[in-house]
């Protein structure tokens, strides 16, 4: 059965991964940086398919080790890595680029997006490259956003989630490096927009709340078809669609949850 690991699934997109995953069979590695407070993935642990690690992407000592526990279990080998753990917060995310409440508030944003969602993308990917050349697939699918697009950000004059964004760009160009250095071996690396997905477990902070109504009008505006988010499970479901019938000619691509660059949401 092919194999899979999961970073970043602790909850929402990542543990859809997991179940979706589970449910067709495969075997699964599910890593998350504190799997036993992830109360989702703990009520899968009676699949026998399910291997929960424990890792924080942004340790390399973390990734090592996790790429070690799998494959003393698989034999040395995987077939694909879904890169989804992204750093989450509120923290600075709603500030424009010129209105960040202190210039402390603007690099602990910058860093701690940067830390996550690029070098912890690499320091993940990185661990799991050994295992994924032993594997059959050599896939690696990383979960970025539309909002990593310059040309989404302009058309909707979109300027607020100023580092997560940035990161998200600079993403991209992570996923071309490695496509360039595997092009000739027939891998496949795919950046992936999951699209605006329902993921929040609690209420927005109030002053945050007339900017994310700014935003779904801005949003309507760019794709008037667009009707809100999505659910966790529709989001999966076209993303796994996506990648099953992808191969290596796709490697570099950064496409959206509907398969192509045009349409974000």
């Amino acid at each position: 059965m092919p194999s899979y690991v999961v970073a970043g699934a602790s909850r929402g997109l990542g543990l859809e991964f997991v179940k979706q995953l589970l449910a067709k069979g495969n075997l699964v590695f599910a890593i998350a940086r504190t799997p036993d407070k992830a109360a989702g993935l703990q009520a899968l642990k009676g699949d026998k398919n399910l291997y929960i690690l424990k890792g924080d992407i942004t340790k390399p000592e973390d990734m090592k080790a996790a790429a070690e526990a799998t494959a003393k279990i698989t034999g040395g080998s995987i077939d694909v890595l879904i890169n989804n753990a992204a750093y989450r917060s509120y923290d600075g995310n709603y500030n424009a680029i010129d209105d960040f409440e202190s210039d402390e508030l603007l690099i602990r944003s910058f860093n701690n997006n940067w830390n996550t969602d690029v070098v912890g993308v690499v320091l993940t990917t990185n661990a799991f490259i050994p295992l994924l050349a032993k594997g059959q697939l050599k896939k690696v699918l990383t979960l970025s956003s539309g909002l990593g697009d310059p040309a989404f950000n302009l058309e909707t004059e979109f300027e607020w989630c100023v580092a997560y964004s940035v990161a998200k760009c600079a993403l991209e160009m992570v996923n071309i490096k490695y496509a360039a250095k595997y092009k000739k071996e027939g891998w496949l690396f795919l950046a992936i927009s999951p699209g605006v997905v329902s993921t929040a477990e609690e209420a927005p902070p109030a002053d945050v709340l007339p900017k994310l109504q700014t935003m779904a009008g801005q949003f309507k505006q760019a794709a008037p078809h667009w009707t809100g988010p999505i659910t966790p499970a529709d989001s999966v479901s076209k993303m796994l669609a996506i990648l099953d019938k992808t191969g290596p000619d796709m490697s570099g691509k950064f496409i959206s949850h509907l398969g192509n660059r045009e349409q974000w949401l």
